[in-house]
Protein backbone atom coordinates (compact mmCIF):
# COMPACT_ATOMS: atom_id res chain seq x y z
CA UNK A 1 0.00 0.00 0.00
CA UNK A 2 1.39 3.28 -0.96
CA UNK A 3 1.96 6.37 1.91
CA UNK A 4 1.30 9.80 1.68
CA UNK A 5 3.61 12.71 3.21
CA UNK A 6 1.44 15.77 4.53
CA UNK A 7 2.70 18.58 6.00
CA UNK A 8 0.62 21.45 7.18
CA UNK A 9 1.89 24.80 6.16
CA UNK A 10 -1.07 27.45 6.92
CA UNK A 11 -2.06 27.84 10.53
CA UNK A 12 -5.66 27.13 11.81
CA UNK A 13 -6.58 30.56 13.09
CA UNK A 14 -9.93 31.89 11.52
CA UNK A 15 -10.26 28.06 9.94
CA UNK A 16 -13.68 26.23 9.95
CA UNK A 17 -14.49 23.49 12.72
CA UNK A 18 -15.06 21.28 9.79
CA UNK A 19 -11.14 22.17 8.81
CA UNK A 20 -9.65 22.28 12.13
CA UNK A 21 -11.46 18.86 12.60
CA UNK A 22 -9.62 17.68 10.10
CA UNK A 23 -6.39 18.40 10.55
CA UNK A 24 -6.35 17.53 13.71
CA UNK A 25 -7.76 13.79 12.16
CA UNK A 26 -4.65 13.88 10.05
CA UNK A 27 -2.46 13.83 13.58
CA UNK A 28 -1.47 17.85 12.79
CA UNK A 29 -1.00 20.48 14.88
CA UNK A 30 1.25 23.00 14.32
CA UNK A 31 2.79 24.74 11.25
CA UNK A 32 5.53 22.24 9.89
CA UNK A 33 4.21 18.91 11.71
CA UNK A 34 4.65 16.47 9.43
CA UNK A 35 2.73 12.98 8.84
CA UNK A 36 3.02 9.79 7.04
CA UNK A 37 -0.23 8.24 6.52
CA UNK A 38 -1.66 5.23 5.00
CA UNK A 39 -3.18 6.38 1.30
CA UNK A 40 -6.72 5.55 2.18
CA UNK A 41 -10.43 7.09 1.06
CA UNK A 42 -10.91 8.49 4.58
CA UNK A 43 -7.26 10.05 4.53
CA UNK A 44 -7.59 11.50 1.00
CA UNK A 45 -11.26 13.22 2.05
CA UNK A 46 -9.77 14.75 4.86
CA UNK A 47 -6.92 16.31 2.82
CA UNK A 48 -8.97 17.31 -0.01
CA UNK A 49 -10.97 19.85 2.07
CA UNK A 50 -7.72 21.16 3.28
CA UNK A 51 -6.07 20.91 0.39
CA UNK A 52 -4.89 24.12 0.57
CA UNK A 53 -3.12 24.39 4.18
CA UNK A 54 -1.14 20.82 2.97
CA UNK A 55 2.04 20.10 1.56
CA UNK A 56 1.16 16.70 -0.03
CA UNK A 57 3.45 14.04 -1.29
CA UNK A 58 3.17 10.47 -2.43
CA UNK A 59 5.54 7.85 -1.32
CA UNK A 60 5.71 4.23 -3.35
CA UNK A 61 6.85 1.85 -0.48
Amino acid sequence: MSKIKVSQKLSLIGKTKKQIACIKGLGLRRISDTRILDDTPENLGMINVVKHMLDVEHIEE
